[in-house]
């Protein structure tokens, strides 16, 4: 039986959970380079020392939001919407649900040009845990996906894969979501069509009677 965590640890964890939830509001909202550890702690509402009590850096602040999006992804893979589905569906399901973390603002927005972020996250073992979990899971999808001919079999996994993350990040929601002219549902639905459809005219469909 395991012994219930002290009043202090209970307290200590709490903080962690806002910070963490702050840093990626914030990351959504700003990005990485306009998050500060000073604005972050500001928004918690704790002293600076006291926030580098839980977390070194900044770039340890991204980690952990990352690894707290990596962990609500794969528990959504190992959920009910993935759950009885074939390969493709499931990859739609992800890929779905990545488009609707970005809108609730809750996806950490990450730059990819960065050695310093880079390189933390790397060195970070448990974000590398939770994305070589994610990673193995879609690929096996892909692979399934494409041995059952609903994916493109000459693309190699790994661009499928890239594929997939970029939609977590992708720029046109937001557009779109700015400009009010459409529907959560509709731009989602169609970034899922573009991305798994394409952007070619579907084949025409024989006429009835000929």
């Amino acid at each position: 039986m395991n012994a219930r965590p002290s009043f202090r640890a209970q307290v200590l964890q709490a903080r962690e959970d806002a910070i963490v939830d702050t840093v990626n509001r914030l990351l959504a909202e700003k990005g990485f380079d306009a998050m500060t550890v000073d604005l972050v702690a500001a928004e918690v509402g704790i002293a600076k020392a006291s926030l580098y009590k839980h977390f070194a850096s900044k770039e340890q602040l991204a980690a952990a939001a990352m690894v707290r999006v990596l962990d609500r992804a794969l528990a959504f893979m190992a959920g009910p919407d993935c759950a009885g589905a074939d390969a493709l569906e499931r990859l739609k399901a992800v890929a779905r649900w990545t488009l609707q973390v970005q809108l609730a603002g809750q996806m950490p927005s990450l730059p990819a040009q960065n050695s310093t972020l880079r390189g933390a996250l790397m060195a970070d073992r448990v974000y590398m845990d939770r994305l070589l979990q994610l990673s193995e899971q879609l690929g096996e999808w892909i692979g399934e996906a494409q041995q059952g001919g609903q994916l493109h079999p000459g693309l190699p996994g790994e661009v499928v894969l890239y594929t997939l993350f970029a939609r977590a990040c992708d720029p046109v929601l937001g557009v779109l979501k700015a400009g009010g002219s459409y529907s959560d549902a509709q731009i989602i639905d169609w970034l899922l069509m573009s991305c798994f459809e394409g952007l070619g005219a579907p084949a025409a469909r024989p006429r009835k009677g000929r």
